[in-house]
Formats: C-alpha cells, sequence, structure tokens
C-alpha cells in the first residue's frame, strides 16, 4: 500500500517540478506574459494595487518577472521574489540595468524567510497565479500582515475557486434551435469541497504536470482573516466577448461567461 505524500515531501517536489518548468515558462510568458496574464491577471492587480511612484512593492511567486517589470516602469521599488532557484535566474536575465528591481529566492509558505526581508518595510504585496501552486498559504498571510507597513495592501490573483479547479469540466454542447445549429457552453462543477492536491497543466507543452492545491472561499479567506488581514476589493475578470471567437477552441474561457480567475485585495491594519 502506497502512503499519501507528506506537506513537505509535496513542498519540495512543487519547488522540483517549477525548476523543471522554468525554462519553458519563460520562453512562453518573454517580456509580456501570455493572454491570461496580459489581458485578465495584471489589469485587475494593477487596478486593485493602485501602485504610486516610489513606493516599494513585495512580489511574491514572481515567475520570470514580467509584473515585475510592469510595476518598476510604473515608478515602483520591487522586492521581486520565488522559490525556484531556476525562475529566478531567468528572471534576473531579463531586466536592464536601470530596472529597480531586486530579485531573490525566497519560499512564501515559509514565514521566516518573509520576515528576513524587512518587517514593515513594503507599502504593497502582490501575488499573482501562485496562491494555489502553494502547500499552504497560513503562513504567508501571517508574514504579509508583518512584513506590509499598516493600511498596506496585499493583492493576490489564482485559478477562480468557483469555476476553475481540478474538480470542473468545460462544456460545449450542440442545439438546434428554430433550424439553427448553436453551440452553448457551460462550467460543470463535479467538486469543490474536496481539496486533495491534484497534477494539472498551466500551459500546453509544458515539460511536466505542477501540483494544484485547490481551495474552497471559506478556506482561502479565513487564511487571511486569522492573520488579521481585512478584505477590501473583489474582481472577477472574463474575457470579453468578441467576433473571433468563433475561430477559438470550443473549450477556449473566451466563449464562457464564467470568470477563469479572481483577484483580490486585503489590507493590513492600521
Amino acid at each position: 500500500m502506497t502512503s499519501e505524500p507528506t506537506s513537505s515531501t509535496l513542498h519540495e517536489e512543487t519547488r522540483r517540478i517549477w525548476d523543471q518548468n522554468a525554462s519553458f515558462w519563460d520562453a512562453s510568458m518573454s517580456d509580456e506574459g501570455n493572454d491570461f496574464q496580459r489581458l485578465l491577471v495584471y489589469p485587475a492587480s494593477e487596478r486593485l494595487l493602485q501602485l504610486q511612484p516610489g513606493e516599494t512593492v513585495l512580489e511574491l511567486a514572481c515567475g520570470n518577472g514580467v509584473f515585475a517589470r510592469r510595476m518598476a516602469q510604473s515608478g515602483a521599488h520591487v522586492v521581486a521574489t520565488d522559490f525556484s532557484a531556476t525562475m529566478i535566474e531567468r528572471a534576473r536575465a531579463r531586466i536592464a540595468p536601470t530596472d529597480q528591481i531586486e530579485f531573490r529566492q525566497v519560499d512564501a509558505t515559509r514565514e521566516e524567510e518573509l520576515l528576513a526581508l524587512g518587517v514593515r518595510r513594503f507599502d504593497a504585496a502582490v501575488c499573482n497565479m501562485g496562491i494555489m501552486d502553494m502547500t499552504e498559504i497560513e503562513p504567508l498571510m501571517r508574514g504579509i500582515r508583518q512584513v506590509v507597513k499598516p493600511g498596506g495592501r496585499f493583492v493576490f490573483t489564482l485559478s477562480h475557486p468557483c469555476f476553475n479547479h481540478s474538480g470542473i469540466s468545460l462544456v460545449a454542447e450542440e442545439t438546434t434551435i428554430n433550424g439553427e445549429i448553436k453551440t452553448t457552453h457551460a462550467v460543470k462543477v463535479m467538486t469543490y469541497l474536496s481539496t486533495s492536491p491534484q497534477k494539472g497543466v498551466a500551459m500546453q507543452g509544458q515539460p511536466v504536470a505542477q501540483y494544484y492545491f485547490d481551495r474552497p472561499l471559506h478556506l482561502l479567506f479565513n487564511a487571511c482573516f486569522r492573520a488579521g488581514l481585512m478584505l477590501d476589493g473583489l474582481e472577477e475578470p472574463a474575457f470579453p466577448s468578441s467576433p473571433k471567437e468563433a475561430q477559438r477552441s470550443s473549450f477556449d474561457w473566451a466563449h464562457y461567461d464564467v470568470p477563469p480567475i479572481l483577484a483580490a485585495r486585503l489590507r493590513i491594519p492600521a
């Protein structure tokens, strides 16, 4: 009988997987990110962050640094972190000498590593599409409470816990209405409260499937509230309808009137 992997075993395997995927991820994201990032994630994060020139911001799970570079271009000083050493190497290789970005290898699931960055050092923090890849999030929330200044904000985006996780299927059905064939699209939710880690693929062609740690809304936000963070902003971005939809795969998110991601802003009590 095979025993269930421990949290620490899963954590280290997750790190190895992202090290293996780093080169593919960097090449795929390049300098701008994919459609998910450019059209949904980055605009929502920027609206919620409301960064001002001169502010110091902490980024967690920075990947190859696309969003870090965007923030630096807005005049912010950025400390960008990732737990994958290979991903940090890729991110550093893409910055210009004039960029106000400091890249650090930091494990966001280790509270002590976050605190080592500096208590009350940051005006804001952001984590884009990384929380669902973390084995645990309570240390992250406790760490954010301490490294972000009182009154500051923490913005995160993730695959929508209700509509885009390992327990859903995308459905496309053909129906004849008044003699015309039409395709309808829906999201079928098979599980939601069950939260066992599952392997999946973020982008077609990546070398190794990575783990997803899906959490229903009550587990996600209660971890924030237990750390003393206060929710004061939410967005659920979806792809807009357009004439180009007909040229897309039937299972492209652009066909679905459902948000594939959730964006949230939390405040650190003053």
